[in-house]
């Protein structure tokens, strides 16, 4: 017991110096045929050990892309491409149906350790191509 009260001792000094942010965005956002949300969490830490600051942040996303007509409409598309970008990052997929597609949603996740966070008043661009059809949009916080 003895030793583990410094160790826990430790560990409560330095959790109580730690400044903990959470940033929770939504970013929607269409065009004529396609809507697209982006949703981001993420968490950034601010420390210090043995004196020197410390950093450190967490987040994931997805991405959903949704076809605003009836899968009817989507039966004849062989090809559905479709990308998205932030300041910091991209993004992005390509699709090739041998039979009609069977869903009109459409996500991608990802997250990471360390990495450039996403910003509230980001502006993040979508592009979306089907067959020989293309259409661009971008995606505001809904939040601002």
């Amino acid at each position: 017991m003895r030793k583990i009260l410094p160790l826990l001792l430790t560990i409560l000094v330095l959790v109580s110096c730690s400044e903990v942010t959470h940033n929770d965005y939504k970013f929607i956002g269409e065009s004529k045929h396609w809507e697209a949300e982006y949703i981001y969490t993420g968490t950034e830490t601010w420390g210090e050990n043995d004196g020197v600051k410390t950093y450190t942040n967490e987040d994931s996303y997805e991405f959903v892309l949704k076809y605003k007509g009836s899968l009817e409409e989507l039966s004849s598309v062989k090809k559905l491409e479709y990308s998205y970008e932030t300041i910091t990052s991209s993004g992005n997929s390509t699709l090739n149906f041998t039979e009609p597609p069977t869903k009109l949603i459409f996500k991608s996740k990802g997250s990471s350790k360390n990495g450039a966070r996403v910003s509230e008043d980001e502006v993040i661009k979508v592009t979306v191509k089907w067959d020989e059809i293309e259409e661009s949009f971008e995606l505001d916080n809904d939040q601002k």
